[in-house]
């Protein structure tokens, strides 16, 4: 049961922060067939990208049919366009599915607060392993970088499920599960 959460907490990791494997992580790359817009404040630079969104990260793809995403802004405030600081936040909607390694989730939005290091999945979400040994649904997935816990939320009409490898043998023998002949009083 551990080896799911832990595997959910591993996507969470990555979407969150990227993998600290390589020296210098590439640079995130985002495309759409839509219009892509930004918007600056004095402290964000706000984006929008529509239609066929994916964006190529660090050892991460995600598609998605739009996409919000919301960062710091550095750099001379009163510059037109702002530079891109952190993350704040990324919101993918409509059939939104996120490949990373030998894993996958998929559901209809996906929210990433980098700085929280959290990460919620709505909307029919599905975390699973590509050859299918270990797969997570609910209503509601909440994964938190660094803590190793993962919440599968489930109510009455959904409930939270987890499929695992199957349980070894514990042993039971139906040829000696037969009652005695005589029971003893």
């Amino acid at each position: 049961m551990i080896r799911p959460i832990i595997f959910c907490l591993a996507l969470c990791g990555v979407i969150a922060t990227g993998s600290a494997q390589a020296a210098e992580p590439p640079p995130t790359v985002i495309t759409c067939e839509g219009p892509a817009e930004t918007l600056s404040t004095d402290t964000e630079t706000i984006a929008t990208f529509t239609r066929n969104v994916v964006i190529q990260g660090n050892n991460i793809t995600l598609f998605c049919d739009d996409l919000k995403v919301v960062a710091t802004r550095k750099g001379d405030p009163a510059a037109t366009i702002g530079e891109y600081g952190n993350f704040k936040s990324l919101v993918a909607t409509g059939k939104v599915r996120i490949l990373q390694g030998d894993r996958e989730a998929t559901c209809g939005r996906a929210e990433v607060f980098p700085g929280e290091d959290r990460i919620v999945l709505s909307e029919s979400p599905v975390v699973r392993s590509l050859d299918d040994e270990y797969i997570a649904t609910g209503p509601r997935l909440v994964l938190y970088r660094g803590e190793r816990r993962a919440v599968i939320e489930g109510t009455p009409d959904a409930p939270a499920r987890i499929t695992l490898p199957p349980i070894k043998d514990l042993g039971f023998d139906e040829e000696n599960s037969s009652a005695p002949d005589d029971p003893q009083p």
